[in-house]
C-alpha cells in the first residue's frame, strides 16, 4: 500500500467519506440552482389558474393539489439550501395560513436574479445589503398602498369578511370561491369569541363526506362525527352528556386476586355481583340526569345492555383530540373512570342524531344556543382528492379570518401591488449610489414574476400584460391589476380583488430572509451519512432475481 496518496489540506482534517464544496461556483451557484428548481415547481401553481401537482409521498399516498405548502411538505426536499425555502414556506403557512406559494416563488426569483448579479461580478455580501435595503423600502411602500379605512372592520359582518377572504380561497378553488366563502365566513363568525384576537383556528372543523357536490355542503353548529352510535338509540334532544375517558366497561381489579368457589350458588352469586356493580354505576349516571354517555374507549357488552335498559345513548369517540373538542362543544368535563358524575361535570347538547349523508352514517352533535365553541363545515365532493383540496381551501379561508381578526388592512390584489412595488423600487434604485443599486434594481424586477406567472398560468401573453400594467401605473392608477377571467388589465377595486396586508408583509419578509440566508453560505461541508449500506441496495454477490 505504499502508493496510496497521503490526504492533505482539508481532507486530512475531516473523516473520510465527507464532501466539501466551497467557492462561488461549487457552493453559492449550486445552492441558488437548487432553490430555483424548487420555486419552478411551485410557481406554476401560483394564483387562481395555477395548475395542480400530483405528489405521491413515501407512504404511497396521493396528493392532487395546487397548495404550495402541501406540495413542499410532501416532496421531502433533500438539498439543504432548498430546505431553507421550504422552512420559509412553512413559517408563512403557520403564521398566516396563506401565501406560502408567494414566499417560495419570490425567494426563488430573487435568488435567480442574484445569480445573474454574481456572474456580473458582484460579491454576495453587496447583494445581501442591497436586498436588505430593498425589503425595508418595499415594506414602507406596502404600508402606503393600504386601502384607507380598511384598518377597522367588524369581524362579525359577513360581507366584510367575504370581501377579504375571497382572494385567498379563489387561489385554491377558482370559480367556487363564492360558495366556499359563504360557508367559511358563516362558520368563523359563529365561533368568533368576544375578543376576536383570541380566535382559535381549531374551532372550525371540516367533515369530508364523499358524494354530492360542493353545492350540497353546509355548516353545522356543533360537531359531525363519522360513525354511528353504539346502541339502538339514534336521536336525543336537549340532553345532558357525561363523558368518560377510560371507556364504559367493568374494570379489572388493580391487584391479582384468587377466588375459591365451593358450590354452584357461589358461582351464580359471583356473576350477579358483577352485574349489580355495573348496573349500579349506569343507574347512577342515569339518575344524574344524563341521557348521553360518551366513551373514549371500548364499551363493554354488559354496560351497553344496562345503558339500553336505562335509555341512555352511547357514543364512542376513540380519538383523544376529538374527545377534547366534544367536551369544548358541550361544555362537559371528561371523567377519568366510570363513576357517578357530579352535576357540574355534565355537558349539554341541543340534539344528537345519527344522519345518513351520501351513504355515510354520521353522528351530528348540535349545540345552537350554548357558547358556540365549535362549528363544522360539511364538505361534499365526488372524490377524496377533491375533498382534500376543498379542505385546504377552507383551511386557508379560516386562517385568513384569523389574520384579519388581528390586522384587517388590505392592499389591491391581482398583481396590482406587486407592479407598484416594482415601479417604486426601480425609482429608489436610481437614487442609490454604490453597488447596492444593481441589487435593488434586480429586487424590483423580481416583483414582475408575480404578474408574469399569473398571466402565464391563465394562458395570456405575459409581456403585453406587464407592459400595459406599467403604463397604467405610470399614469397614476395604482389599483390596476390583471382581471384573469377576461385577460385584460383593470382596476381591481371594482372587481373586489383584495389581499390582506399581513399576508404580503410576511411573505416578502420571509422570502427575503430565506434568500439572504442562502446567499450567505460560501462553503458546504457534509459528513458521511451515518448508518450501514442502503436498505434498497441488493446485497452484494446476489443475482437480481
Amino acid at each position: 500500500m505504499g502508493f496510496s496518496m497521503q490526504p492533505y489540506g482539508i481532507q486530512s482534517m475531516l473523516k473520510e467519506g465527507h464532501k466539501h464544496l466551497s467557492g462561488l461556483d461549487e457552493a453559492v451557484l449550486k445552492n441558488i440552482d437548487a432553490c430555483k428548481q424548487l420555486s419552478t415547481i411551485t410557481r406554476t401553481s401560483l394564483g387562481p389558474n395555477g395548475m395542480n401537482k400530483m405528489v405521491i409521498n413515501h407512504l404511497d399516498k396521493l396528493f392532487v393539489t395546487n397548495d404550495a405548502a402541501t406540495i413542499v411538505n410532501e416532496l421531502e426536499v433533500q438539498h439543504p439550501a432548498a430546505k431553507i425555502l421550504v422552512l420559509a414556506g412553512k413559517a408563512q403557512q403557520e403564521e398566516i395560513g396563506d401565501g406560502a406559494n408567494l414566499t417560495i416563488s419570490f425567494a426563488g426569483e430573487i435568488l435567480q436574479n442574484a445569480d445573474e448579479l454574481i456572474r456580473m461580478g458582484l460579491h454576495p455580501s453587496e447583494i445581501i445589503s442591497g436586498y436588505n435595503k430593498s425589503i425595508d423600502k418595499a415594506i414602507e411602500i406596502l404600508g402606503e398602498l393600504v386601502e384607507p379605512g380598511s384598518e377597522n372592520m367588524d369581524v362579525r359582518n359577513k360581507e366584510q369578511v367575504i370581501f377579504r377572504m375571497k382572494a385567498a380561497v379563489a387561489s385554491k378553488q377558482f370559480g367556487q370561491e363564492d360558495v366556499l366563502c359563504n360557508l367559511i365566513s358563516e362558520a368563523c363568525i359563529q365561533v368568533c369569541p368576544k375578543n376576536p384576537a383570541n380566535f382559535n383556528v381549531d374551532n372550525v372543523r371540516v367533515a369530508k363526506l364523499v358524494g354530492g357536490g360542493l353545492n350540497n355542503s353546509s355548516t353545522v353548529r356543533g360537531m359531525v362525527l363519522k360513525g354511528d352510535t353504539v346502541g339502538t338509540l339514534k336521536r336525543v334532544e336537549k340532553a345532558k352528556v357525561a363523558v368518560f375517558v377510560g371507556g364504559v366497561d367493568t374494570s379489572a381489579t388493580e391487584t391479582k386476586g384468587t377466588v375459591l368457589i365451593h358450590s354452584a350458588e357461589q358461582l351464580e352469586n359471583y356473576a350477579k355481583t358483577e352485574e349489580a356493580k355495573v348496573e349500579e354505576l349506569i343507574k347512577a349516571v342515569a339518575n344524574s340526569g344524563a341521557k348521553v354517555i360518551v366513551s373514549g374507549a371500548a364499551v363493554g357488552e354488559m354496560a351497553l345492555h344496562f345503558c339500553e335498559r336505562y335509555k341512555l345513548m352511547v357514543l364512542k369517540i376513540s380519538s383523544k383530540f376529538e374527545l377534547r373538542r366534544f367536551c369544548r362543544t358541550t361544555g362537559a368535563v371528561a371523567i377519568l373512570k366510570l363513576s357517578p358524575p357530579n352535576p357540574d361535570d355534565l355537558g349539554y347538547v341541543d340534539s344528537i342524531s345519527v344522519e345518513e349523508i351520501g351513504g355515510t352514517r354520521v353522528t351530528v352533535v348540535r349545540n345552537e344556543e350554548g357558547g358556540n365553541s365549535v362549528c363544522t363545515v360539511v364538505l361534499r365532493g365526488s372524490t377524496d382528492s377533491i375533498l382534500d383540496d376543498l379542505e385546504r381551501a377552507v383551511d386557508d379561508g379560516v386562517n385568513t379570518y384569523k389574520a384579519m381578526c388581528r390586522d384587517s388592512r388590505i392592499v389591491p390584489g391581482g398583481a396590482a401591488t406587486e407592479i407598484e412595488l416594482a415601479k417604486r423600487l426601480k425609482e429608489f434604485a436610481f437614487k442609490e449610489t454604490g453597488l447596492d443599486q444593481y441589487a435593488i434594481a434586480k429586487f424590483a424586477e423580481s416583483f414582475e414574476m408575480i404578474p408574469k406567472t399569473l398571466a402565464e398560468n391563465a394562458g395570456l401573453n405575459a409581456m403585453e400584460i406587464i407592459s400595459s400594467l406599467y403604463a397604467d401605473h405610470a399614469s397614476g392608477n395604482i389599483k390596476v391589476g390583471i382581471d384573469l377571467e377576461e385577460g385584460v388589465c383593470k382596476d381591481v377595486s371594482t372587481l373586489k380583488i383584495w389581499d390582506l396586508y399581513v399576508t404580503k408583509f410576511f411573505a416578502l419578509k420571509y422570502a427575503t430572509d430565506a434568500a439572504c440566508t442562502v446567499l450567505r453560505v460560501d462553503q458546504i461541508i457534509m459528513a458521511k451519512p451515518a448508518g450501514g449500506p442502503r436498505r434498497d441496495a441488493a446485497p452484494g454477490g446476489m443475482d437480481e432475481d
